[in-house]
């Protein structure tokens, strides 16, 4: 038992305990304290240190703050003078998280092997790999009506055996079942990652900390179902009697990126559509005043929802955008149409009835479902279930609800990712070769291109889950890592993209893609006396395209084809750039459901192979933090005329040219709403 306090910057290390290993974790403020009175946001931290390997509780006999299993430190409190002398308890206790230091995944010999391999791989051309029948049978998976073919990459079968040892060096086998073990495997939160909970069936077993999550996730489902039935049959109507036929979901990240990917998606699919009949779904998600003006254009108070989702209740962005949507319900209705027009995903009862909503509607999900891996809880699944309803539907002799074939379609990669060995496994090969491409042959970005306008916003979506989860420079033990982890996403449905980007992708950097093509189009046109119908004509570029960026074009066949001399350069293609192919045979709700997970899986791969956290953020909270700091000053300008201070001269020099050229902003506005 060690005590110490926050004016002892650097305590003794414990003789009885290990030495100190570097881990980092920011502790925030207990909501059972009123921030106002507890702390100061923005002044400096303090640090001491725990000097131990192993897990620790926190506890303060200053306040109620909870005892607090966390992974060994370096702490940082925010500076208060009235704190500073609080005396803390740290004390070495049982944990389930295995904090054991493990050596960098860059040090392990399979690593070096591969780094090796590199060399070998240089020498040869995708040219010469795709004359081999044998290698390309072995490069193509089939999956639950899913085709990978990834015979286009930049890999050898020695290669692929190279990465299996990889994983094995890693523990990725272990890392996955422990993730679906409910372990906290997300250390520096200490919490479980069991977004695959989300989609199980009523019947199956996910647990964490020993308990079944399965039925609380089920029952939210029905609390859901019940509620969204109520809205769809006219039975809830709003304030003035009118049934609620638009919703508007309000929420940010994973809040809106996930839920709107799918919603897309789905808008086109013929069984999903005839449900949505006379319905609107919108997603406000920028705090950008325009955003509002978009999302509210054309639509009545009278028959509007407002959906809110926000754990916490407190994402300062979601919370203006819905303050602003009370103000022009409230506008036209009165504030007693707040009830009636406004539901919640929180769990922060409280918050949400001091805002105006009923507490009974308000719909919760957990702290094992991270934001970005949220689609197929409350967070989606609510506003998806008013767009598309529980209703069932008959298809193929069969009765399916369209979004539980889409919660559906995620739990049967689930169960592909969690027990097929790795050489058949979809998301594990996925990001074996994701890991090879980044960080062995060097290729920090992936264009991810759907050959289907439907999938519009799934690049975005995928944006959010690779570059939030893996954009990482330390280890999960807090180490600084000597190796670039994550990829650069971006992307564009084909064939917008080849008028955009792909000049690049052909004849500038080499950027890996992932084609992704569906061979029955959701609304098929065929016109009379065309050699393709439309469909036809999109998937000629769906299997072109990776052809022509492995083969290139060579000075050779360009002298053949009598191209000039000078402008032979220019239209030389050197080739050699790897792709996957993913061919589904629809995109129907089960299919979007697959997808999502292979994509959710594959991140997950990537990151336990790099020994990183792929489940918290910590990067998205300086900027937040520093935004309050403008905040202050903007309004302190604005209604008292403050000078600016505090900041760097750019800062200042373009903070004072923003107010001096918005005078026109009153310091005690009246309200005033967008009008389109």
């Amino acid at each position: 038992r060690r005590e110490s306090s926050l004016n002892n910057e650097n305590p003794p290390p414990p003789h009885s305990l290990p030495p100190y290993v570097p881990h980092r974790l920011f502790v925030k403020q207990p909501p059972s304290l009123p921030i106002s009175s507890r702390l100061e946001p923005h002044a400096s931290p303090i640090t001491f240190f725990l000097n131990s390997q192993l897990p620790f509780e926190i506890e303060s006999r200053f306040s109620p703050l909870p005892n607090r299993l966390i992974p060994p430190a370096v702490l940082q409190y925010e500076r208060n003078e009235r704190l500073r002398s609080i005396p803390l308890v740290a004390r070495a206790s049982p944990s389930p998280v295995q904090m054991a230091p493990t050596a960098l995944i860059c040090d392990t010999q399979p690593w070096k092997d591969l780094k090796a391999h590199v060399e070998e791989i240089k020498k040869t051309h995708l040219r010469e790999l795709l004359t081999d029948t044998e290698r390309c049978k072995q490069m193509l998976l089939e999956f639950d009506g899913i085709t990978l073919d990834y015979s286009r990459q930049q890999a050898t079968l020695g290669t692929l055996n190279k990465l299996q040892k990889l994983a094995e060096a890693a523990h990725l086998k272990d890392k996955i079942e422990r993730m679906f073990n409910g372990e906290h495997i997300n250390s520096t939160e200490n919490r479980s990652v069991l977004h695959v909970a989300l989609r199980a069936p009523r019947d199956a077993v996910v647990k964490s900390d020993g308990k079944n999550v399965v039925p609380d996730v089920w029952k939210v489902l029905d609390q859901i179902k019940d509620f969204s039935d109520k809205v769809r049959n006219g039975s809830w109507v709003g304030a003035t009697g009118k049934p609620l036929t638009n919703v508007i979901s309000v929420g940010i990240g994973g809040s809106f990126l996930g839920p709107l990917f799918v919603h897309t998606a789905l808008q086109t699919d013929p069984e999903a559509s005839k449900q949505a009949k006379g319905r609107q779904l919108r997603f406000l998600a920028n705090v950008d005043p325009i955003d509002v003006a978009r999302n509210i254009t054309g639509l009545n108070p009278e028959t509007t929802l407002v959906v809110v989702v926000s754990k916490t209740f407190t994402t300062a962005e979601t919370m203006l955008n819905a303050r602003t949507l009370r103000t022009w319900i409230s506008k036209e209705l009165g504030p007693s149409a707040v009830a009636k027009h406004m539901v919640a995903v929180s769990t922060n009862l409280m918050l949400v009835e001091k805002f105006g909503i009923d507490p009974k509607n308000a719909f919760a999900f957990w702290d094992w479902v991270g934001g970005r891996y949220s689609v197929c809880s409350a967070v989606g699944v609510m506003p998806l279930f008013l767009q598309y309803g529980f209703s069932v539907v008959e298809k193929y002799g069969q009765s399916f609800c369209v979004i539980v074939r889409f919660l559906n379609g995620a739990w049967s990669v689930d169960k592909h990712f969690s027990s097929a060995p790795f050489e058949k496994n979809l998301p594990v090969l996925l990001g074996l070769l994701s890991v090879w491409n980044v960080s062995f042959l060097g290729y920090p970005a992936r264009a991810i291109l759907p050959y289907s306008q439907a999938l519009e916003k799934f690049a975005p979506h995928i944006q959010q889950v690779s570059m939030e989860s893996n954009g990482k420079g330390v280890s999960i033990d807090g180490v600084p890592l000597p190796l670039e982890t994550g990829e650069i996403d971006f992307g564009e449905p084909g064939t917008n993209g080849q008028h955009s980007f792909y000049q690049l992708i052909h004849q500038g950097r080499v950027i890996p893609c992932d084609f992704i093509g569906v061979i029955k189009s959701q609304q098929p046109v065929y016109l009379e006396g065309e050699i393709v119908n439309n469909h036809d004509e999109l998937m000629s570029n769906f299997f072109a395209q990776p052809d022509a960026l492995a083969y290139g074009k060579t000075h050779e066949q360009l002298l053949k084809e009598n191209v000039p001399d000078h402008l032979i350069p220019h239209k030389t293609f050197t080739g050699n750039r790897p792709s996957i192919s993913l061919l589904l045979s629809s995109l129907d709700a089960y299919k979007i459901g697959q997808l999502l997970a292979i994509y959710e899986h594959r991140v997950a791969v990537q990151g336990f192979i790099w020994g990183i956290n792929s489940f918290d953020q910590w990067g998205v909270e300086l900027g937040k933090s520093l935004a309050t700091q403008v905040r202050k000053q903007l309004h302190a300008s604005r209604t008292k005329k403050a000078p600016v201070q505090g900041f760097n001269s750019s800062t200042t020099t373009l903070l004072n040219k923003y107010l001096q050229e918005s005078l026109d902003v009153p310091a005690t506005p009246s309200t005033l709403l967008p009008k389109v």
